[in-house]
């Protein structure tokens, strides 16, 4: 009784570490996955491709996620929450609304620079990704949104119409991170979110009489 329990007490603690290292394993995988598809990005990648470049099983690899389009889905959806987090974390302590869109924007350009433009093309032809981009997309026109009415309301912008704003927010985001913006300016992805930023500030300021 003494002995199968020990062996029992044994076998729960040798499980313990494995599951911690198989997490932090799994970490490691989604990081290098990450930056495979942000430089290369996913289309043309297989299982096989990944787990060569990665040095790893498919029984690890598929400890990300159940199958090939899963593991895509989840990479996608983790560059956009932790790119999320950081841009957050940047303006968190920005109490001017006007400051606050500034960083903001340029943290959205400083995310996007990441992003391939063949990184870009996979996600939107893809409508799970495309989904994840839409819905990031839109939050980021509706915080954006939410700061010009908090600057409305504390007198630095004038009334205008955060929902056009937002939209146009939006539509520019699409715009720099396919490229077309770029091209037609000749600006960094940061650099253009940066002026962008500014623009919108400016033409939201209340204007002397």
């Amino acid at each position: 009784m003494t002995s199968t329990n020990g062996r029992t007490v044994a076998a729960t603690r040798d499980r313990r570490p494995r599951k911690t290292n198989d997490g932090g394993r799994r970490a490691e995988l989604i990081d290098e996955l990450e930056g495979i598809f942000l430089a290369e990005g996913f289309n043309a990648l297989t299982i096989e491709d990944l787990c060569k470049r990665l040095h790893c099983s498919k029984t690890t690899l598929y400890s990300v996620a159940s199958s090939r389009e899963q593991i895509i889905q989840k990479v996608t959806r983790h560059f956009f929450e932790r790119s999320t987090a950081a841009i957050e974390v940047e303006v968190a302590d920005t109490p001017d609304p006007a400051e606050r869109i500034v960083r903001y924007l340029a943290g959205v350009g400083t995310a996007m620079s990441r992003n391939s433009h063949a990184f870009y093309l996979d996600m939107v032809s893809y409508e799970p990704t495309a989904d994840i981009y839409r819905l990031n997309s839109r939050a980021a026109a509706r915080k954006v949104q939410e700061m010009i009415e908090e600057g409305v309301r504390s007198n630095v912008f004038r009334p205008a119409d955060a929902a056009l704003a937002g939209q146009a927010i939006s539509l520019l985001i699409d715009g720099v991170q396919s490229g077309e913006l770029l091209e037609a300016t000749g600006l960094a992805a940061g650099e253009a979110f940066t002026e962008l930023g500014e623009l919108l500030i400016h033409g939201l300021a209340v204007r002397p009489h």
